[in-house]
């Protein structure tokens, strides 16, 4: 069997372990667990990386704790703002989708935007309606609601102020970026990367971070790497952070443990953005780099046993 390797993430920041009851956190490794699984298998039988990408995503979009798809946090409005994008290493083609507010699995329609649309980047109504055009699957309001997404937008929406997916009122440092994303190598040398989120709690204006825009939050180039983030989008977009990690493998040399070291943990951090990302590259190496107290991942590749992490 041909090598063959993927990563995840569920999101990034201040994710402190005396905040978190042993039950939320096992639900939380249950969900990357069945993500990677969905996505291992595809790649284990010999499917692509774009598969694995968007069927991995999908399963996290389904999963309420995560801010993405289901568990997307509410805007000012007390609406649901989605964003998602997806790339392939081979062909540089890319799909991405931003301000949609009743498709279920935003990441699907972003690999139809790639492959159906004749265009790269589609955004709010017309893009549900292109979504419709291709009978991808909706939902009301209903199926994007949950308590604890409703509790932390109520603590905010009278206020100028967001939320980085959540701040508790027990530990006000708390901030957890909400995004999910993976990357993956399949068995024909194939790399390619998808994410997704519901971006931040009371965003307002249209705000657009970095999940869907491809070079900032998503990307991914045979030659070199596949990326996926999760952080403050702002900083992330200002560094095109996924396309500045290719560029330094690709331009300098570095290896990707180097490039995702330099942008991760010295450039973003004296930009002061704080945050993660996943990525591997050609030859299948992983690397997980966070700059905040902890980061909600899983990998596994073709010859290791499947990692769970969320703490550093």
């Amino acid at each position: 069997m041909k090598k063959y390797a993927i990563a995840i993430h569920g999101g990034a920041g201040t994710i402190l372990r005396h905040l978190m009851f042993t039950e939320k956190e096992n639900m939380y490794k249950q969900g990357l667990q069945d993500a990677i699984t969905i996505g291992e298998q595809i790649l284990k039988m010999g499917g692509s990386s774009l598969d694995a990408v968007e069927s991995s995503v999908s399963s996290l979009e389904n999963f309420p704790l995560f801010n993405a798809g289901k568990g997307a946090v509410f805007t000012n409005k007390g609406t649901h703002e989605m964003d998602a994008s997806i790339m392939d290493g081979l062909t540089l083609e890319a799909g991405a989708v931003c301000g949609v507010s009743n498709i279920k699995n935003p990441v699907q329609l972003a690999r139809l935007i790639k492959e159906k649309s004749g265009h790269v980047f589609l955004s709010g109504p017309d893009a549900e309606a292109f979504a419709h055009k291709m009978s991808l699957p909706t939902a009301g309001p209903e199926y994007f609601y949950t308590q604890e997404r409703f509790n932390q937008w109520q603590e905010v929406k009278e206020t100028d102020s967001y939320q980085l997916d959540h701040t508790d009122k027990k530990e006000n440092s708390e901030k957890k970026f909400g995004t999910v994303g993976c990357v993956a190598l399949d068995q024909y040398g194939n790399l390619a990367a998808a994410t997704s989120t519901g971006g931040m709690t009371n965003k307002r204006f249209g705000r657009v971070g970095d999940s869907s825009i491809i070079g900032a939050g998503t990307y991914a180039n045979n030659n070199t790497c596949a990326i996926s983030c999760t952080g403050h989008g702002e900083y992330f977009i200002r560094a095109v952070v996924a396309y500045d990690i290719s560029c330094l493998m690709e331009y300098k040399g570095l290896s990707l443990k180097e490039a995702c070291d330099f942008v991760v943990k010295e450039k973003l951090v004296k930009m002061g953005g704080e945050g993660g990302l996943i990525a591997i590259d050609s030859y299948g190496n992983i690397e997980l780099p966070f700059n905040s107290a902890g980061m909600y991942r899983a990998w596994k590749n073709s010859d290791t046993e499947l990692q769970i992490r969320i703490y550093e």
